[in-house]
């Protein structure tokens, strides 16, 4: 017994007390340790948060994107100017009411149109309503009034002649 003892006295540094447990942490390690813990927790909870408020924005944008596209569709689909001009409305899915109407203008050329698409989207979500508006170019036979459009095709016709220094027909 007497030789086990003085073994561990060999191995024992010279001037430490092992009466104390001397492998345990701080308290002041365990303060920053949890510093640190709670700074990491609440960065990537914040990134969190942020992903899914970006998530709900893009999701209501692509929404509203495909109302704008069906009211479009709706009124290329139209075949009377009249009833293109008044416009429409629709639920679209969730129930949000959208309505539409287009400013139809003819132009110098025969069965070219400018329209200015207007479209108005009721978001639930939003405090208030959502207007989009478009302009675009429409060739619509079935929208140009008869006696205009051979008028606007003899003007063509004569300045097609004009540039090819040709007589009128």
């Amino acid at each position: 017994m007497l030789r086990r003892s003085s073994l561990l006295a060999r191995r024992r540094p010279a001037g430490r007390d092992y009466g104390e447990a001397s492998s345990a942490f701080t308290l002041l390690e365990v303060i920053v340790a949890l510093a640190v813990f709670a700074l990491t927790a609440i960065v990537l909870g914040a990134a969190y948060v942020n992903v899914l408020t970006a998530y709900e924005i893009a999701g209501r944008s692509n929404q509203a994107d495909e109302d704008v596209r069906f009211a479009r569709a709706q009124l290329l689909a139209e075949p009377d100017h009249d009833k293109a001009e008044k416009g429409g409305d629709f639920s679209a899915p969730g129930g949000r009411p959208v309505k539409w109407h287009a400013t139809i203008e003819p132009t110098t050329t025969a069965d070219l149109f400018r329209v200015t698409f207007v479209c108005e989207l009721a978001e639930a979500a939003a405090g208030g309503p959502q207007t989009v508006t478009e302009q675009f170019f429409v060739l619509r036979p079935t929208w140009a009034d008869p006696v205009e459009n051979t008028k606007l095709r003899q003007d063509a016709l004569d300045r097609i002649a004009a540039l090819q220094k040709k007589p009128k027909q």
